[in-house]
């Protein structure tokens, strides 16, 4: 998204009080009408949250810088119960312009992206990744942890426990998870270069055990030349190679990660440079309502020869808010569907906003299932993806 809406200061109240993620109690999914998946029962996160469970607003805490110490590898649980979607595919890698599954095969992976985890603390939880897994069908969650607007530079340790806790969730329900590492203003992402190499340094440790996870390097970058975010990527990619070799990359595109087309380019200047590594795919983003006929032109054109990954999109503008515009919203799915393109839409969240997929107040609740629980844009995705 170009621009993040912001959030009203009743949200924001909202947030300062609902239960922090460690003290929510262990879910077991229900789906309420239709056939799905086994439920499964969520674990409680293998991490803990050091302090008070409850309190003020995440994104004024303030904690220790995360730790220079290399942490031990999680032991690998990413299987997940049987049929879910790690079960079934395995490690992914990339293939030719796809990602594809442990047996080569090219697979579409659907699923949802957090809001910012200060902005929404309460909504990704163990009972929302639950009901994402067994009532939603969905095969992953995107954690995107912002890097500024109170997000991870104010209390790096406590926003790297954040992710911690999703990914260990997650992964024991058998989804995959992105992590991705949210920035948007400053969009040059060589400003938070150091930051992000730290970042990814230790969650990369942490997690290399894992098949599962998906490192997203640069939310949007925005405002800069693709030789800057190309450079970037080229030094924090070797950074999680060093501890995670195996795993999937997702490197932010010009523009917004628009291929350049938000800026006045297009994607020849990524297929002319691409970024000097393996295993990796370019992002792409796109808000129906704003984004049509030459967005979708340039991604049919671009998957001949790149491998892409939709990690963000929504049903509205550019701005998350104002009408759905679900007719092209389908057109979108369906090109993304025929081309095999992943894709995770914004936002799992329950805002004000016409991106949040939850009605207002459900997140301080622990019912995630069902229709009754979403907003239209909730309703319309949960469909699809379950379609």
């Amino acid at each position: 998204m170009h621009r993040r809406a912001v959030l009203t200061s009743a949200g924001v109240a909202l947030a300062a009080l609902v239960t922090g993620w460690a003290a929510l109690a262990v879910p077991t999914a229900n789906a309420e009408t239709e056939a799905g998946p086994p439920a499964v029962t969520a674990p409680t996160p293998t991490t803990t949250v050091d302090g008070p469970t409850t309190g003020g607003p995440t994104a004024t805490a303030t904690g220790p810088p995360a730790t220079t110490d290399r942490p031990t590898p999680a032991a690998d649980a990413t299987e997940g119960p049987a049929g879910s979607p790690v079960a079934v595919h395995g490690r992914l890698r990339v293939c030719g312009v796809h990602l594809c599954d442990q047996a080569g095969e090219p697979v579409q992976l659907r699923g949802m992206s957090s809001h910012g985890l200060q902005f929404f603390p309460n909504c990704l939880n163990p009972d929302s990744l639950a009901a994402l897994r067994t009532d939603w069908r969905a095969d992953f969650v995107r954690v995107a942890m912002y890097v500024q607007e109170g997000g991870f530079e104010t209390d790096p340790a406590g926003f790297t426990r954040r992710v911690d806790e999703a990914v260990a969730t997650a992964s024991a329900l058998g989804l995959y998870v992105v992590v991705d590492f949210h920035i948007l203003t400053p969009g040059d992402p060589n400003l938070n270069l150091d930051r992000a190499k730290s970042f990814f340094a230790e969650v990369a440790a942490r997690h290399a055990a894992r098949t599962n996870v998906l490192w997203e390097i640069a939310n949007e970058p925005n405002g800069v030349g693709w030789a800057a975010i190309k450079s970037y990527a080229e030094q924090v990619i070797p950074v999680i190679r060093a501890a995670d070799p195996d795993s999937v990359v997702l490197v932010g595109t010009r523009g917004f990660s628009s291929l350049g087309v938000s800026e006045g380019a297009d994607e020849t200047e990524v297929t002319d440079d691409p970024v000097e590594a393996t295993n990796i795919m370019y992002t792409f983003h796109f808000y129906a309502a704003s984004h049509r006929d030459l967005q979708r032109a340039t991604v049919a054109r671009a998957a001949r020869s790149l491998p892409l990954f939709v990690s963000e999109f929504g049903t509205q503008t550019f701005t998350g808010d104002g009408p759905n515009d679900l007719d092209s919203a389908t057109t979108w799915l369906d090109l993304l569907k025929s081309l095999k393109i992943g894709y995770a839409m914004w936002s799992y969240s329950d805002g004000p906003e016409s991106n949040s997929v939850f009605r207002r107040g459900i997140c301080a609740g622990t019912d995630f299932t069902g229709t009754a629980v979403l907003t239209e844009s909730g309703a319309f995705i949960r469909s699809r993806i379950r379609g």
